[in-house]
């Protein structure tokens, strides 16, 4: 890829660009996915920044534990005192992390060829678009979003949908551990049990396929109830 940035890898931004993504029509199950979870210094402004990254991979329906991938990441712009509160990463943590330029092919490497799973996916890509734009990138994979399942299985089982978008509160009212919250270790592993459950579920009812599962984000909007969970959070 000439356009490619010199801090990315060539054959990884190569590998990434060139990779046949799974088809809609291939059943989730033989599909290859990543789950991706992102810490950032905010949610909103733009100029917040990705400080943490972690992927697990999903190959034939089973988690790759071994596969995961974590990473803190260097901002431009250190975290506040309000993002610090969240997810505990100060200045200290980050001053000696590599900058979001140095390690993007590892993101690459993982999301090659693979269907990209996140809870509240919008947010996610929002990150993850930037990030790859600056090194000249066009993000490209198919998005699962757990969130978007999540609604789909409460409208079927014809109970309230989530009062919360957030991954604990869905986890916990799945009846699933809960593994550091704002970790993106942590959080990444929860996201990866609370879509094999899901996607689980959805499929006893109706065989699903990479395409119908991507589908399903368009189908809800977790904004207005995100921006009131920010709100709280604020004046918490």
């Amino acid at each position: 890829m000439s356009g490619a940035s010199e801090t990315v890898d060539r054959a990884a931004a190569a590998a990434y660009w060139d990779s046949e993504m799974p088809d809609p029509s291939t059943p989730w199950r033989e599909a290859g996915l990543c789950v991706l979870d992102l810490e950032t210094t905010g949610l909103i402004a733009p100029d917040d920044e990705i400080i943490a990254f972690a992927t697990m991979p999903i190959d034939d329906g089973r988690a790759r534990v071994g596969g995961a991938h974590t990473r803190l990441v260097r901002p431009r712009r250190m975290p506040g005192a309000d993002s610090i509160r969240i997810h505990g990463l100060r200045k200290e943590d980050l001053i000696g992390a590599p900058a979001m330029a140095e390690v993007i092919d590892e993101l690459l490497v993982a999301l090659t060829g693979r269907v990209l799973v996140a809870h509240v996916a919008t947010l996610e890509e929002r990150f993850l678009r930037r990030a790859m734009l600056a090194a000249h990138i066009s993000f490209r994979n198919p998005v699962i979003d757990t969130y978007a399942l999540a609604i789909e299985v409460y409208e079927r089982k014809r109970v309230p949908q989530p009062e919360s978008v957030r991954l604990a509160a869905l986890a916990r009212d799945l009846g699933l551990p809960v593994h550091r919250p704002h970790d993106a270790a942590g959080d990444v592993l929860t996201t990866v049990q609370v879509f094999l459950k899901l996607a689980t579920e959805l499929d006893a009812i109706e065989p699903q396929t990479v395409g119908s599962l991507c589908a399903l984000r368009h189908r809800s909007d977790p904004w207005p109830t995100m921006r009131r969970a920010l709100r709280r959070l604020r004046r918490s």
